[in-house]
């Protein structure tokens, strides 16, 4: 077992005294080759390219000496680190820390981070790193070959965000470049770098402008909203109440979103949106939200109420299903109008979970049927809501409404 296990993040500045004193008594160096070229390693060394970690811990794990581990940045922010103190591989670990990728990034842009989201994108991450892209107005991405700034933009159709792409930080050929993103596309761009994504419905003139510091990293400066609680009244995103049994209802959309579940790295379709209801609550979960409505006026009304609550929604002036052949994947559908031709269409998508709602039991049967020759374990549940005047405890309303939901087998 390694006596020592040093790791060391560079950011292309020169070795720190604590640095240079690990390397130059290390038996054994793990980098990339650009580590490995550095002068400070000793000529006896042994040396490992530094690919995939856990082969490198292994063997750092049965090597009797002092190691070095060299990686770019800072190794405890989504680095190196993590693998390495993995009980399995046994090894006591010491950091000697550099400026984070991520912090050069943004201290190249001249911008703030603490209310930044950060994500790393690769093969299995991308869509999931833009659905965050589509979701927050300020976004740090780490990218990986193949999923790549250019990638990003494409997957981002029809989102406008500025791109701040740092190339080969800490090198000589470093390089910052600031393009919108219907222009990235256009460019090859060197690895590794990191991209800043901003912008979004509040800040449409351009980047988002500073606020006010926030307290909470990652999140909005105006974190938590003035707005307590979810599944909100129909008047906190219209005006106006809506009876009970419509798409729209608190309690109805509750137990909707309930079973639809939209988190962090999902893309939500919300498809006969209404008022905006959903959407906006799923988007507030921290999902990506495309809310496609057939009523240009309610377009209108959910995108301001998007906007009062601070969130960013992409709306569809369209008609279902035709609407939804040009949408990228999504991970969830809720929907709210269009019956089982349009719950048919959303199935052939292959979403995880869709959910939907019918006012009588033939309808619920119909739709059940399709959910099921589509592949997906159907639950059907009737909701019985009853509304009382607290003045007087008399029955104000009642309403019944068949909720479905389809789970994909």
């Amino acid at each position: 077992m390694a006596d020592r296990v040093t790791v060391i993040g560079w950011d292309g500045s020169p070795l720190t005294e604590a640095a240079r004193a690990a390397l130059g008594a290390a038996t054994l160096v793990a980098g990339a080759v650009h580590h490995l070229a550095l002068p400070e390693i000793p000529p006896g060394a042994e040396r490992i390219r530094l690919g995939s970690v856990p082969p490198a811990a292994r063997r750092i794990a049965g090597h009797r000496g002092t190691a070095v581990v060299l990686a770019d940045g800072d190794p405890g922010f989504f680095g190196v680190v993590r693998t390495l103190r993995a009980p399995e591989y046994g090894l006591e670990v010491e950091v000697v820390p550099a400026v984070s990728s991520v912090a050069a990034a943004f201290a190249r842009a001249g911008m703030p981070w603490d209310d930044a989201r950060i994500v790393v994108a690769h093969g299995r991450t991308l869509r999931r790193a833009v659905n965050v892209c589509r979701a927050h107005t300020k976004v740090a991405v780490l990218t990986s070959p193949g999923a790549g700034p250019a990638e990003l933009a494409l997957l981002l159709d029809g989102v406008h965000r500025t791109f701040f792409i740092c190339e080969a930080m800490g090198t000589d050929r470093e390089r910052v470049t600031v393009l919108t993103s219907d222009k990235v596309a256009d460019h090859v761009w060197r690895d590794p770098n990191v991209v800043i994504v901003v912008g979004g419905s509040a800040s449409a003139a351009g980047p988002v402008a500073p606020g006010p510091s926030g307290w909470l990293a990652g999140s909005e400066p105006n974190y938590p909203p003035a707005v307590r609680g979810w599944a909100l009244s129909a008047a906190e995103y219209t005006g106006q109440d809506a009876p009970a049994a419509t798409a729209d209802s608190p309690q109805l959309r509750a137990a909707q979103l309930a079973r639809l579940g939209p988190r962090a790295g999902d893309l939500l379709w919300d498809i006969g949106a209404g008022s905006g209801a959903v959407a906006v609550e799923a988007a507030r979960f921290g999902s990506a939200v495309l809310a496609v409505e057939r009523d240009a006026a309610a377009c209108a009304r959910m995108s301001a109420a998007a906007r009062r609550f601070g969130v960013q929604l992409q709306v569809v002036h369209g008609i279902a299903p035709l609407a939804l052949e040009a949408l990228p994947e999504p991970d969830v559908v809720r929907v709210g109008g269009g019956g089982a031709r349009t719950v048919a269409a959303c199935a052939d998508r292959r979403p995880e979970r869709i959910v939907t709602h019918a006012s009588t039991r033939d309808g619920a049967e119909a739709v059940g049927r399709v959910l099921a020759d589509g592949g997906y374990t159907v639950e059907c549940t009737l909701l019985q809501s009853l509304e009382l005047d607290t003045r007087e405890w008399t029955e104000r309303e009642r309403a019944v409404v068949f909720l479905l939901s389809g789970s994909r087998m």
